[in-house]
């Protein structure tokens, strides 16, 4: 079985990023997959939305890892999962979510630090267990997989700038492969985020970081890209827009502006396509 984590690992070059590119479902994997993503994330909240669930829900461990695992088969490209708190409170939890995440295929997977459906953060030292127990079953398993560790307090308001980056260093110290901070207040925010630590730094581009270009990223220190839930916003605006002109005005002139499912077509195809089998 082809393991697509050195590959995936080999992306994270601070000063070089990235873009992972966060699907919700296969068609839209294989069209990332065509338009040039080099790699594939879930997004838990992007997920959500095709269940008819709101940006938030805690859909279930078992839902998430056959989602995950419908992704890996869908494109050539590695695979990064969001796996949420890992699907439970204690570190235990953690480590087996970690290794039934494998098992789907996965080449990453993140774990965050806040005690879902809350907005609280766990505190600092049953934080620092829980990544530590994600990296001892990684470490553990038969293929490489890239784990990022997320401070996720600052977009919750849990707690500030200094807490988030105190909380990364010690996850760095434990062993995470790469980390996390979304949305911090401003760019001299993610460079200090990024000149605090040695790991990768995955950065979001979504909210007030939508007008930050790659290149300020990449100047930034930024290793990593994603756009966790943005882009399937973007596709729900799109409906949106259109279904309330025709709902309401029975105007149909949106649906002009469709791609033509032949172009579709394509990039389904290009986008599930994988290498000849060199034997």
């Amino acid at each position: 079985m082809h393991d697509p984590g050195p590959t995936f690992r080999a992306l994270h070059v601070p000063g070089d990023p990235f873009i992972l590119a966060n699907a919700w479902d296969v068609g839209s994997a294989r069209v990332l997959a065509a338009l040039g993503a080099r790699a594939i994330g879930t997004s838990s909240a992007a997920h959500a939305f095709t269940l008819g669930l709101p940006d938030g829900a805690h859909v279930g461990r078992d839902a998430a890892l056959q989602h995950a695992s419908e992704l890996v088969a869908a494109t050539a490209l590695p695979v990064s999962a969001d796996l949420e708190n890992g699907y439970g409170n204690d570190p235990d939890s953690v480590a087996e979510t970690v290794r039934l995440a494998c098992e789907a295929g996965v080449a990453g997977l993140s774990i965050e630090d806040i005690a879902l459906p809350t907005a609280d953060a766990y505190p600092f030292e049953h934080a620092l267990e829980r990544v530590r127990a994600a990296v001892a079953a990684i470490r553990a398993l038969p293929r490489d997989v890239v784990l990022l560790a997320r401070a996720d307090g600052v977009m919750t308001g849990a707690y500030d700038v200094d807490e988030g980056i105190r909380r990364l260093q010690a996850f760095e110290a434990a062993g995470a492969d790469a980390l996390y901070l979304p949305l911090p207040p401003g760019m001299d925010d993610v460079r200090r985020i990024c000149a605090s630590v040695s790991a990768p730094i995955n950065a979001l581009a979504a909210g007030h970081f939508s007008n930050v270009s790659l290149a300020r990223f990449a100047e930034a220190g930024v290793a990593r890209v994603s756009l966790g839930s943005a882009l399937a916003s973007v596709t729900q605006r799109a409906l949106v827009d259109a279904g309330t002109a025709i709902f309401e005005s029975g105007d149909f002139t949106a649906l002009a502006n469709g791609i033509p499912d032949d172009r579709i077509d394509e990039l389904l195809a290009r986008g599930g396509a994988r290498p000849a089998d060199p034997s």
